[in-house]
């Protein structure tokens, strides 16, 4: 059976898809942007902070499910330019810790939603 997630401090998805779902006890947690949930505005001036907003809408999500981002256990990151990688990084590693890191790949696409500069998606396992 799945359960639908859905909270007002993560953007609204645009189509027809939903923030994220659990099936069972894991979460899968849709693709995030940069997109700020408050104003609605996209924030792809600085990479650094679009990154740190992609992860705090899926912390935010993460939340509204009752979890926490030690509960993922992979990610899929999407980026415009394998060259903005090590500045993407460096962001990541500041919400998942080397020790507790869960897999991940990192994909180079030829574009993104609203051309924004990556996005990420995760799943979770509650435990």
């Amino acid at each position: 059976m799945k359960k639908i997630i859905k909270t007002n401090s993560a953007p609204a998805p645009i189509g027809p898809y939903n923030q994220a779902i659990f099936a069972g006890d894991t979460l899968y947690i849709s693709g995030q942007i940069a997109i700020d949930p408050a104003t609605g505005d996209l924030k792809t001036e600085d990479l650094e902070a679009e990154t740190t907003l992609v992860l705090e809408n899926l912390k935010a999500i993460l939340t509204e499910a009752g979890l926490t981002l030690d509960h993922v256990v992979k990610t899929s990151i999407f980026i415009s330019d394998m060259n903005n990688f090590g500045k993407i990084n460096e962001v990541y590693a500041k919400y998942f810790a080397s020790e507790n890191a869960p897999a991940r790949e990192t994909v180079e696409v030829a574009n993104l939603p609203k051309f924004v500069n990556v996005e990420i998606s995760a799943i979770a396992v509650k435990s």
